[in-house]
């Protein structure tokens, strides 16, 4: 819990500070922020025991910072192109050892992981096509969506049925507060 709270005075000051959160996000960073992330680590079916996790496009650290701190048995890297972002990255995590920077693009990426992840990035069915390669034989996505979540996975669905993969959309936490968009391989056969 303390370094969830760090973290949040670090993206209350510097985060501001640096244009990484808004000042009017400020008052509302735990509860529309770390907790909405926070209720995806409870879900052992998203984020499993020890998994290799890729957060794309990983801006202030939402949602892979706070799952390699609320979850120490994962292994997090966070993949981010701007270099004021990787500075920022870095501070927040200096003292984690489960959590690995990449300055980078989805499109650069060869290392295949566990669970994919995005926050705020782009819509799925732009997604979709950057992620894929980077999950693993039977890994998934965990696209954290908002109220567009259903809406957003019928915009994609030829993309889904062409190259045989299947979403769901689920609430998770414990109570249900975040709304995750589950993505997997369809089974061959």
């Amino acid at each position: 819990m303390e370094h969830l709270q760090d973290y949040q005075e670090l993206l209350a000051t510097t985060g501001v500070e640096w244009g990484l959160i808004g000042p009017r996000e400020v008052d509302r960073l735990w509860e529309r922020h770390i907790d909405n992330c926070l209720a995806v680590t409870e879900d052992r079916d998203c984020l499993p025991e020890s998994a290799t996790v890729l957060d794309v496009g990983s801006g202030a650290g939402l949602p892979g910072l706070v799952w390699a701190i609320a979850r120490p048995d994962l292994q997090v890297t966070l993949l981010e192109p701007l270099e004021r972002r990787v500075r920022f990255l870095e501070l927040a995590a200096h003292d984690l050892d489960n959590v690995h920077i990449v300055r980078g693009r989805a499109q650069e990426m060869t290392h295949q992981f566990a669970r994919v992840t995005a926050r705020a990035v782009a819509k799925t069915s732009t997604l979709l096509p950057w992620l894929a390669p980077l999950v693993e034989p039977d890994g998934r996505m965990v696209l954290m969506k908002g109220e567009r979540a259903s809406s957003e996975v019928a915009q994609a669905q030829r993309w889904l049925d062409a190259h045989r993969w299947r979403a769901e959309v689920e609430t998770v936490g414990s109570p249900p507060r975040t709304r995750v968009v589950v993505v997997e391989r369809v089974a061959k056969g």
